[in-house]
């Protein structure tokens, strides 16, 4: 009779040995580019840390890599971006803008419109809660980016998730929230008349 191996627990692995993934590792990252950019570590210093953070495989060898740094502050302590349509509409881009963690959006009677496609932002993940309400909340993405719509109440209005799942390592995840409402929510990647846009002028803010 062949012995079994013992069984193990995940509750047993030191929390230093735990495996890293693909976010911890760009939380890392990003963590060491602001210490940069403050002062804190000069560039030789910044590129042997990243190297050191894309190949850490371990929560341990990562909290090496940033232990005399001071913590981040926590996503809570940043106020949200609030967005509302009233009679007119709102939107937020195409152009370059500050991308903050959290962004709520309310259709209202003139509706949202929140465009990514050329906002630089090295954020993992950006919660948006979006209420389509009358007239409706559209989100729209670049090609490397993904969304988790698993928050979304569809509504009357229903979710209409145009994106791909493919999502390009170092790219944020749009995690999308709240409710469809009277004329639902819109989350997708540019369409052929913003493609040409971005093509023929891709630096225009």
């Amino acid at each position: 009779m062949t012995a079994q191996p013992p069984e193990t627990s995940p509750h047993t692995v030191p929390p230093g040995e735990i495996r890293a993934s693909h976010d911890d590792r760009e939380a890392v990252v990003e963590q060491l580019r602001d210490a940069a950019a403050e002062g804190r570590i000069d560039l030789d210093e910044l590129d042997a840390r990243l190297e050191a953070a894309l190949k850490s495989k371990t929560h341990g060898e990562l909290a090496v890599l940033t232990a005399d740094l001071p913590s981040p502050e926590p996503p809570e302590s940043e106020p949200p971006l609030v967005l509302k349509g009233g009679m007119s509409g709102a939107s937020r881009g195409p152009g370059r803008w500050e991308v903050p963690g959290h962004v709520i959006a309310h259709g209202g009677l003139g509706g949202v419109k929140l465009d990514f496609t050329r906002v630089e932002c090295r954020r993992t993940e950006i919660v948006v809660e979006a209420y389509g309400e009358m007239a409706g909340v559209t989100i729209v993405i670049p090609d490397a980016w993904a969304a988790d719509t698993g928050g979304v109440d569809p509504g009357l209005g229903g979710l209409t998730d145009k994106t791909t799942p493919g999502r390009l390592p170092g790219t944020p995840l749009i995690r999308l929230t709240g409710a469809g409402g009277m004329a639902g929510l819109v989350v997708r990647h540019p369409n052929r008349r913003e493609r040409r846009k971005l093509l023929s002028d891709p630096g225009r803010p």
